[in-house]
């Protein structure tokens, strides 16, 4: 969004990722009481209170955001205009929040709370889960010494012993990160299910279902339907070398949804995390604390790990 949250210097007393964390607690907590599923009924129970004294927190810190960014733009046209070089002496790109503003400036079809929308769904949906995802990623990958050597060794053809900062065309030559990346998804996707509602009658299993119907789709089952990942549980990133991956059915496979719907910064999303996991890995061994078993879930929104990934880091230098 081009604006510093200090996310990770606050500790724990950002009031954004706390609020973040309880709305995704109070919607699990809704959805498990059928009788606060009527609007007007959650409303006046104590979680939807609570739920409106979130939600206050997180529109307020989104709509101060944009304030501010708005007022910035202002006082320097040449930013919002045309964008400036940076060291490289490449054209810098503006960040999503200037072009959201831009956009809403010169059309005028977008209002301060549509742009206010479109930037709580990016923050609110652009780092729970790829923090989960590179969890996740240096869990596995810690468990699985020979693949992570293997890794090492791609990482470390591509910038021998260099230091520089990865370019895009060195997280694209990471094929083999992509890999674990993809099978760290299908074991654990960030998003273990989600909602569609019909817009047609289907015949599910037999039975009819009306359009109208709002449905549950559950990552985490179908990502370990044996038909298309024999022996599901095991962790193995040759399941998405090309030659398999092209004749598995397209919605096999769905971390991101799939259809028109489907996720909106998911490209962006794997290389945040091939850029992170190949910065710790490119210094590091890791080994792991806790085995896959002794590593429990916790599903609100996020399919997150319970107490955190505990893992030991060995300079790879020594």
């Amino acid at each position: 969004m081009g604006v510093k949250v200090h996310a990770q210097t606050s500790g724990e007393d950002n009031a954004y990722v706390n609020a973040v964390y309880e709305l995704s607690s109070l919607f699990l907590k809704r959805l498990l009481r059928p009788w606060l599923h009527p609007e007007w009924i959650f409303r006046r129970s104590a979680l939807g209170r609570r739920q409106h004294e979130v939600l206050s927190v997180v529109h307020g810190y989104t709509r101060k955001v944009i304030r501010d960014r708005k007022l910035a733009l202002q006082q320097n046209d040449s930013e919002c205009n045309q964008p400036t070089e940076n060291e490289f002496g490449r054209k810098k790109r503006l960040a999503f929040l200037d072009l959201l503003l831009r956009s809403a400036t010169d059309t005028g079809l977008l209002t301060d709370e549509d742009v206010r929308e479109e930037v709580d769904t990016f923050m609110f949906e652009g780092h729970d889960t790829t923090t989960a995802g590179m969890c996740w990623a240096l869990f596995l990958l810690a468990l699985h010494p020979d693949v992570q050597e293997q890794v090492h060794q791609e990482i470390d053809s591509i910038f021998n012993g260099s230091d520089r900062p990865a370019t895009m065309q060195d997280l694209n030559e990471m094929k083999l990160l992509e890999r674990c990346l993809k099978e760290t998804l299908r074991l654990y996707p960030s998003v273990a299910i989600f909602g569609r509602t019909l817009s047609e009658d289907v015949n599910l299993g037999g039975y009819d279902v009306p359009a109208g119907t709002i449905i549950g789709i559950h990552t985490y089952n179908v990502h370990r339907d044996e038909r298309f990942f024999p022996d599901a549980e095991t962790f193995d990133p040759d399941r998405f070398l090309p030659e398999h991956t092209e004749r598995r059915h397209p919605y096999a496979y769905i971390p991101f949804s799939a259809g028109p719907r489907n996720c909106i910064g998911q490209k962006f999303a794997l290389l945040e995390e091939k850029s992170l996991v190949a910065s710790v890995l490119r210094r590091f061994r890791i080994r792991s604390h806790r085995t896959r078993s002794e590593q429990l879930i916790v599903n609100e929104l996020i399919t997150r790990p319970k107490d955190g990934i505990l893992l030991y880091l060995e300079d790879r230098k020594r």
